[in-house]
């Protein structure tokens, strides 16, 4: 994966008022832990982590830390365990960095995406992709921003487990491989499913009316 770089500086202040400063002054609160480390509170430019999330598309984010001191810079390579987001002006809250080691596994989510239109499709099946994401183990190195899984071959009632992933070297699964990641269903169980929740909200009204009338 490409390692990309962010400088992040030591801040002393903490707080909500601390934080609501930093963010009215373009920057955004976080936070650097790790296993052998001592945790740290920082601030990073917004613009800077801003330019960072739209060159990285995957989730799962390593990057080489730069945090600035008194002591001067010490540079930690560190993945991007959370961050929270306003819900409505998408504004960047708060930053998590959590320090990793090169030579010690990661286990993480890896988004998993469907290629091609299964043949199924073409026939009036429906394709409906089940599992999202899948849990792996691997060193960072060989981290991937997600999985593609081609499913031009799947006919109606034909599916994808978690056992027939190809998966990238170096990569674990650590999911069950019975579990299903797509599947084509005929349309005539999408119809029915949608008939009777259809026939269950006609039932639940008229006890409803029935009720009513009742009490009348």
């Amino acid at each position: 994966m490409a390692r990309q770089t962010l400088s992040a500086r030591i801040r002393v202040d903490k707080g909500k008022g601390a934080a609501r400063k930093l963010r009215r002054e373009k920057q955004v609160p976080a936070v650097f832990y790790g296993p052998g480390s001592k945790p740290a509170m920082l601030a990073v430019n917004t613009s800077d982590l801003s330019g960072l999330l739209k060159e990285t598309a995957g989730e799962n984010i390593i990057l080489g830390l730069n945090i600035e001191s008194g002591a001067g810079v010490d540079t930690r390579t560190v993945m991007l365990k959370d961050l929270q987001v306003h819900p409505i002006k998408s504004i960047l809250l708060h930053a998590d960095f959590c320090e990793i080691s090169m030579d010690k596994e990661l286990t993480v989510d890896i988004a998993l995406h469907l290629v091609n239109t299964p043949v199924g499709v073409t026939k009036g099946g429906i394709l409906q992709h089940v599992r999202r994401d899948l849990n792996v183990s691997c060193l960072p190195d060989n981290l991937v921003e997600y999985i593609e899984i081609d499913v031009s071959g799947l006919e109606i009632g034909d599916a994808v487990h978690v056992s027939d992933i190809s998966l990238p070297v170096g990569v674990k699964v650590n999911e069950e491989g019975h579990l299903t990641v797509a599947v084509v269903s005929p349309p005539t169980v999408i119809g029915e499913e949608a008939k009777e929740e259809v026939e269950e909200e006609v039932e639940e009204g008229e006890e409803a009316e029935a009720a009513s009338e009742e009490g009348e």
